[in-house]
Parts: structure tokens; sequence; C-alpha cells
């Protein structure tokens, strides 16, 4: 197996993990799989609807403390990822009326902005809409709270990781479109998730999370930044084997240089140069870049 790059961080840009399922070992499987820093989205660990702010709050202060854990205990540079998660809405709507379910995921987009500011977070995610389809009155909350999500980013001078689903040419125009009304460039949108290849005219600027599956990282590893790759591992001891698997991404890394040594330049796109234009840090192997 050759080595990688001397240098070279290995990044997966988005995954989750949970207190109640594998948590740090699978940051220690990543670590020894080759990964070295890792996005961590935050999500629901009660299976509860969050139905207040505090409850957010708690959410978010729960991801923090499995950042810490994972940088203490698995030696992996860890970036936390914070927002009321969009589907929640659905629920939110019924049980408490759109202009509640409004008024608590705004209040909650506050909590998350104002711990990036503080610089505890590097991003909102996961902002956007339910990614199936649901009444025409949740879509229309859906999209104000992503207005005001984008709103918030802007303010704090973050990027947006975006739920939603897949995006043809047009919706990631219609995407930078949203972000621009808000005043937030739509280099500072990603799009998690992504499954299709699409060309930098055809994102609009709008930045591509691209699930690391082999086919489509063999299909995207020559693109200019930026770009990233993640495997939206859940972590969810109730879904074995959903999504990929924590070490996916440093052994695609791996099986690239393998299949061909020259195409290591190519990986330090997802993993630097991307990391850098979106984010405005450079990763380090060793752990001392600084969000």
């Amino acid at each position: 197996m050759p080595p990688l790059p001397r240098g070279l961080p290995v990044v997966d840009h988005h995954c989750h993990l949970s207190p109640s399922g594998e948590g740090v070992g699978a940051a220690r499987r990543f670590r020894a799989a080759g990964g070295t820093h890792l996005f961590l989205a935050t999500q629901n660990y009660s299976g509860r609807l969050p139905s207040s702010v505090d409850a957010y709050a708690d959410q978010f202060e729960t991801t923090l403390e499995l950042a810490r854990r994972v940088r203490e205990e698995a030696g992996v540079v860890v970036y936390p990822v914070i927002a009321p998660y969009p589907v929640d809405l659905v629920e939110a709507v019924a049980r408490l009326g759109a202009e509640a379910a409004v008024r608590l995921q705004r209040s909650a987009l506050d909590v998350a902005g104002k711990l990036v500011r503080e610089r505890r977070a590097v991003a909102l995610g996961e902002v956007g809409r339910p990614h199936f389809a649901v009444a025409p009155e949740v879509e229309r909350v859906a999209e104000e709270v992503l207005q005001y999500a984008f709103e918030v980013a802007r303010d704090v001078h973050c990027p947006a990781v975006v739920h939603c689903g897949d995006l043809d040419p047009a919706g990631y125009r219609e995407l930078a479109e949203l972000a621009r009304r808000a005043g937030l460039p739509s280099t500072k949108v990603v799009k998690h998730y992504a499954r299709a290849r699409r060309t930098s005219v055809e994102r609009a600027g709008v930045v591509p999370s691209y699930l690391a599956r082999r086919d489509l990282v063999r299909e995207v590893e020559k693109d200019a930044p930026p770009w990233f790759l993640e495997t939206d591992y859940l972590d969810d001891p109730r879904r074995p084997g959903a999504v990929l698997d924590l070490e996916t991404v440093p052994r695609r890394a791996i099986s690239a240089v393998t299949r061909d040594p020259a195409a290591a330049q190519h990986l330090w796109v997802p993993f630097v140069e991307s990391v850098e234009q979106v984010y405005g840090w450079r990763p380090e192997v060793d752990g001392g870049d600084t969000p």
C-alpha cells in the first residue's frame, strides 16, 4: 500500500457521531485508516423533536463535547458544524404551528451563530429543506428559515452547509440566488450529500460536498477546487451500514494513489485547497490549523 504524500491531511467534510453510537471509537477507526480531520455535523441525539431553544442549545453542546473527546481521545482534528435540522420543521409545524416553528428555528440559528462567532463551531449546518415531498405550508416555512440561516451565516462570516434533495443546474442556480438575496456569497454555500458531478458553471458558485462513492470520486478527482468529499456517516445503531462508513474517505485517498501515484497531487484539492477557499484556513496534519 503506497503512503499518502507527506503532509497531506485527509478530510471527511461531513459526518455524524453520537454518544449512543460508536462515537469516539469510529473516529479512532478513521484515524487508523489514515484520516486526520473531520467536519462533525450536529444531530438530534434524543430521538425527540427539540421543542425549545434550550433543547437545541443542549444538542449543540453535545456535539461540541463529542468534538472535544474526539480531539483528545482519537487525535483527530474536528470542526463542529451546527444548526437546527431543517427536517425538524415537518413535525414542528404539525405540533407547534407554522409561525411558532419558524420562531424556534430562527432562535436556534441565533444560538448556532453565536457559537460560530465564539469560534466554537465553524459553519451553520445542516440548514435547508426536507429532502422529500412535504405540505406547501412546510415548504414555505422551510424557505423562510433557509433565508434566515443564510443571513446568520452572512453576519457571522461562515459557510452554510445545505441539506436538500439532489440538485440539477437550475437547482444550484436557485440556491445561489437565494444566498445572493441574503448577502451571502454562493462560494460560502456548501451542498452537502452531492451525488452527481457538476461543472463549476453548472454550480453557480455553490460548493459540492460529494458523497465519497468510488465511481464518483474517480469522476471528480481532477476537478478544480472547491469541492469536498464526505461520508455522511450516521453512527446510528438502528441503521447499521447506512450511507458510508467513516473509514471510506481515507480508503478512497489510498486507492487513488495505488491506482495512479500521480493522482496524489489531486488530493490536495478536496483536503486542503477547498478548505482554504471556503473556510479560510489551511488544514495541517499536526493539528496546528486554527479556524
